[in-house]
């Protein structure tokens, strides 16, 4: 069993012009593989953002995973001998519908597609409606086996249900992997970091976020250790890379320390009750 496993984030301004944007993509592989990492994960919208215009404008954007976008993911994780994570549009299978797409976190292991997650919480919040162009996925995220690490997946407006990582945990995750494009506005970066931080500490896990940054979206990719401690923070650099090493013995050590998981009574079912109309 592997005791460690170095993985990279990767930031930048995903625009409309696709080309540029896996030219920025094949950078970034490129440095994380001369950093010597094995993982690399991307914004979320890696493939095409049209940021000046309502999500809808991008559905006509997505492509099917034979399309060029993944094709070209694939060449990368084959020459860097990377996993690769990247945000794009698909294609629904067999829509008559086209302005409805999915958002989905394309996963890529040394050239070959090993999962595909589906986001499931759309953004439907601060005056937007992701969900009057993108249809919800109804699969859990996957966590996946890299290298004897288990490694969850997430996408964006899925860090406000934290019930959703804790079963990515109850799954033996190790890492909290996000893909995302935050959108800017009032206290928006301060709840990125907020809540991506929250997620490493009741989880006592490593989380790995990146975010695209532009005009639209915060930046501030980061990285922090299950203890909540940052390992890292890209600010709002253009083009960006920020590494880390997942560490078992930190990872046990800390969750020694902090056995808030192996504490929990999940015998105790927890009543949930629906909020009253109008709250």
């Amino acid at each position: 069993m592997a005791e460690s496993l170095q993985i990279s984030v990767g930031q930048f301004p995903a625009l409309e012009d696709k080309a540029a944007n896996l030219a920025a993509i094949a950078t970034l592989a490129e440095r994380a593989a001369v950093a010597g990492s094995r993982v690399l994960i991307l914004p979320e919208m890696a493939m095409y953002h049209r940021v000046s215009a309502p999500i809808r404008e991008g559905v006509a954007a997505a492509e099917e995973l034979t399309g060029p976008f993944t094709t070209e993911i694939r060449r990368l994780s084959l020459e860097y001998g990377l996993f690769i994570a990247a945000g794009m549009s698909k294609r629904l299978p067999g829509e008559a519908n086209p302005d409805r797409a999915l958002n989905i976190l394309l996963l890529v292991d040394r050239g070959e597609i090993v999962a595909e997650y589906e986001k499931i919480h759309l953004y439907d919040a601060f005056s937007v409606r992701e969900s009057d162009s993108i249809t919800p996925g109804n699969e859990l995220p996957p966590v996946l086996d890299i290298d004897g690490i288990k490694v969850g997946f997430a996408i964006c407006y899925d860090l406000r249900f934290p019930e959703l990582f804790r079963l990515l945990i109850d799954q033996r995750a190790e890492v909290l992997a996000l893909s995302a494009a935050w959108a800017r506005g009032v206290m928006k970066e301060d709840h990125w970091l907020t809540l991506l931080r929250a997620r490493a500490i009741e989880n006592t896990a490593y989380v790995f976020a990146s975010d695209e940054v532009s005009v639209k979206s915060v930046g501030r990719s980061a990285i922090y250790d299950p203890l909540g401690v940052q390992l890292g923070d890209a600010g709002e650099q253009d083009l960006a890379l920020i590494t880390a090493t997942v560490d078992r013995s930190r990872l046990a050590a800390v969750r020694t320390t902090v056995p808030s998981l192996a504490n929990r009574r999940v015998s105790v079912a927890p009543r949930v009750q629906p909020l009253p109309s109008g709250s």
